[in-house]
């Protein structure tokens, strides 16, 4: 592990932890090995009945009429809803996860339209699956066919039809006179960038296509619903927030949030996909009409078609230098797909796609445009990946234009501590300089490189943290140890990583923090586990929950020594007095105290841990090796190595999983992945069969670099590393493919009838 040298008076110190940075067993490690957890599909419940969901066959289609009298007289059928089942009113009331109540509604039931092919139509409960799978088929549905549009360049172009036919671009505040595809173009401006490249002594730019991509996770979106007697709702799911599912459910079902209890069941991956509903709304639904517990089960294919990739975009970077490398301006059109409804990532690659660079002049145009396939979601990093793949594919032909080393134009130019983005945050101290200079020192940069075909490529990638909100409260038990309840799902070990800060405050062993991830009327508002916030803002309130443990301890250890609570100090799990060196107790000692001196301490933490870009945001970077074979285009890793800031390593070996994980989800993406869509709106390759994911035998080790420039806004300088290791990985590995093949790539993926065509026409 690489730590970097950093200025103690500009940032936290290099403060040594008891805690922190070491690697404790994961608490929930056991359960999950052997079988034990419990996971969405393993929820029963006596009566429990078995959902189906219809979907269409089309791609955009008007709905005339759906017929569900056939398929509730079938054998074993208890109940069919359709979206005439749902409320009316509130369709255009944002949501808190910032969806109109209205699209919410008809993305989980069509209603006039179907607008994806495998858009929910209908759902059926039954005493079995395979009743319900028999009931669909008696549903009739009457489609008036229409065309689909199913990139950005189609949706966008003049005559394309029409998704939404209420739908206006709004454009600096004002909605457009005509329906459009595109639901919002924004600008971003900083400086004079015409001025900036007529300064320019080289300016290039490039258009770049990115396909639609799945997150992949394994397990797929399940969901079990009880309508109960006395009005209440309760949901056990795979969820990546249980709140959002809580408050999703209230918006679509109409009923207050203190009538729904949600109850996160173990989650196998998520990666963004699993934040939205799907079959929770649909489950409740189908419970609300039988009395009884609904399971929905979606199929593999159901996940690819009916659930949220990330979006295939259209981007056009436009970068100028002078002839000694510095970056004098920069412009980005950034076009992103929003699937069947509006909200796109772009937002979000606009604020990253230049964040890496200090460059003077900007200019960012975005474009949010819906077409015919699942609403997007987040995937790791949202819309930085699709914009990174352009700007560095961008500064690293520059840099060969000008012989300037990839690394040192990089430097030159890098982001630092009062650089401004486009978008108008000012950076706080952060890491993208010290990740550059990891990079330029690492073995792997230096290495020779042999043999024929061969290339190297280097990049990076920037992803703004989020804050949001998170509860915690720590009880101590009698024995020493203390409970911990929080409500992040735990995708990527935040249990351990929350536990530990909670154990660095107490000055205890992490083992004997017991953490459990608890339901919606069991602990306090805690937004989304996603925006790389859990171990930074889920951590922060553990930290605040034990600092509140600890001033009850020391008051509690005043009553029993009949001192003043000044005079004492709690530090490394031992309670002293400051004036009487006989006054001492361990952590244990006085939690076997407790219940005959006031009964048990519960301490709290609550915190918003602020909006996009909380502490600065991480920084990322690639250097990979890779063959490409001549004969066949196949790209073959051979060396890849992950840099990243993670501010502060709780525990540095999920920080490194994270960054190989990441790692290798970018390499697929880059390489292998994307939604294959015929004409007619039909995913062609909706299995893991045919959806091309790497897996171990197409990737080398990969090499983890973990540089810690803490956080200055967080107690104990953490920054969030789940998402910007996905962002460089295409880009390095587009530039290696150029520096083997003499090609610059412009699409992704990069597969190996791509590369041929680049080479062809080249």
């Amino acid at each position: 592990m690489t730590t970097t040298e950093y200025d103690p008076n500009v940032v936290l110190s290099t403060k040594e932890y008891d805690v922190i940075g070491t690697r404790p067993l994961r608490p929930d490690g056991a359960d999950k090995v052997t079988g034990r957890a419990q996971y969405g599909a393993d929820f029963t419940a006596t009566g429990l009945l078995h959902g189906k969901v219809l979907r269409s066959p089309h791609a955009h289609a008007r709905i005339r009429s759906i017929d569900t009298s056939k398929a509730e007289a079938a054998p074993g059928v208890l109940a069919v809803v359709t979206n005439a089942d749902l409320p009316k009113g509130g369709e255009d009331v944002v949501g808190g996860e910032g969806v109109a109540v209205g699209d919410l509604r008809r993305n989980v039931l069509a209603a006039d339209k179907a607008l994806y092919k495998g858009h929910a139509v209908a759902a059926v409960a039954a005493a079995s699956p395979h009743d319900a799978e028999e009931a669909l088929s008696l549903i009739e549905v009457d489609y008036e066919v229409l065309s689909p549009v199913l990139t950005v360049q189609e949706a966008m172009a003049d005559g394309a039809p029409i998704l939404h036919e209420d739908m206006r671009t709004m454009a600096g505040g004002e909605a457009g006179d005509e329906p459009s595809n595109v639901a919002e173009h924004f600008r971003h401006d900083l400086g004079d960038v015409e001025k900036g490249f007529a300064e320019s002594d080289i300016v290039i730019e490039r258009e770049f296509d990115t396909a639609t991509v799945h997150q992949g996770y394994i397990e797929p979106q399940v969901a079990t619903a009880l309508w109960n007697t006395d009005g209440r709702v309760h949901v056990w799911c795979s969820t990546q927030g249980s709140f959002w599912v809580r408050d999703e459910v209230s918006n679509v079902l109409g009923i207050p949030e203190s009538l729904i209890k949600v109850t996160p069941m173990e989650i196998g991956g998520g990666f963004g996909g699993k934040i939205p509903s799907y079959v929770e709304p649909v489950c409740a639904m189908l419970s609300q009409k039988t009395g009884q517990p609904v399971k929905i089960v979606m199929t593999r294919q159901e996940v690819f078609e009916g659930t949220g990739p990330t979006p295939g975009s259209n981007v056009r970077v436009k970068v100028g230098a002078d002839a000694q490398g510095n970056i004098k301006a920069a412009h980005a059109y950034l076009a992103y797909e929003a699937g069947a409804f509006k909200g796109s990532p772009v937002a979000a690659g606009s604020q990253c796609v230049f964040a890496a660079y200090a460059a003077p002049n900007q200019a960012i145009d975005g474009y949010d445009v819906v077409v015919n396939k699942p609403k997007t979601q987040a995937y790791r990093a949202p819309g930085a990946t699709n914009a990174a793949f352009a700007m560095e594919t961008v500064v690293s032909e520059i840099a060969e234009k000008l012989g300037i080393d990839p690394v040192d134009i990089r430097l030159k130019n890098a982001a630092r501590e009062g650089t401004r983005r486009a978008d108008g945050p000012t950076f706080p101290r952060i890491g993208c300089e010290e990740v550059l200079q990891a990079m330029r020192d690492h073995p792997h940069y230096s290495a020779p490189l042999e043999g024929p075909n061969r290339g190297r490529g280097i990049s990076i990638g920037y992803w703004f943290n989020v804050g949001f909100k998170s509860t915690c409260t720590i009880s101590v038990n009698h024995d020493g140890a203390v409970s911990l309840i929080e409500g992040s799902t735990d995708i990527g070990g935040s249990r351990a990583s929350v536990a530990m800060q909670a154990a660095e405050v107490l000055g205890i062993r992490a083992e004997d923090v017991r953490p459990t991830v608890a339901d919606t009327d069991s602990v306090g508002y805690t937004d989304v586990t996603g925006g790389s916030r859990v171990a930074y803002a889920t951590g922060w309130a553990a930290h605040d929950a034990a600092q509140d443990v600890k001033r009850q301890m020391i008051e509690r250890a005043s009553q029993i020594w009949d001192i003043d609570a000044a005079s004492i100090e709690m530090e490394k799990g031992v309670i002293r007095s400051t004036t009487d060196s006989e006054l001492r107790m361990t952590f244990k000692e006085l939690a076997a105290e407790l219940a005959s001196t006031g009964g048990t301490i519960i301490g709290s933490g609550s915190i918003d841990g602020g909006g996009m870009g909380a502490g600065g945001g991480s920084f990322a970077g690639n250097i990979v090796d890779v063959e490409v074979d001549p004969d066949t285009g196949k790209v073959t890793v051979l060396r890849f190595t992950c840099v990243q800031d993670a501010g502060k390593a709780i525990h540095p070996s999920y920080v490194e999983g994270q960054m190989q994980g990441g790692s290798v989800q970018g390499i697929g993406w880059g390489l292998n992945e994307e939604y294959f869509m015929r004409g007619n709106g039909e995913m062609a390759n909706s299995s893991l069969l045919d959806y091309r994911m790497p897996t171990s035998l197409d990737l080398p080790m990969i090499d983890t670099v973990i540089v810690e420039v803490p956080s200055p806004s967080h107690p104990f300088g953490v920054r969030g590393v789940g998402e910007a290791n996905i962002v460089p990985p295409p880009a390095a590995i587009a530039h290696a493919i150029h520096n083997a093949t003499g090609v610059w790539m412009e699409k992704l993926p990069m597969n190996p009838g791509a590369v041929m065509e680049a080479v062809w026409s080249k």
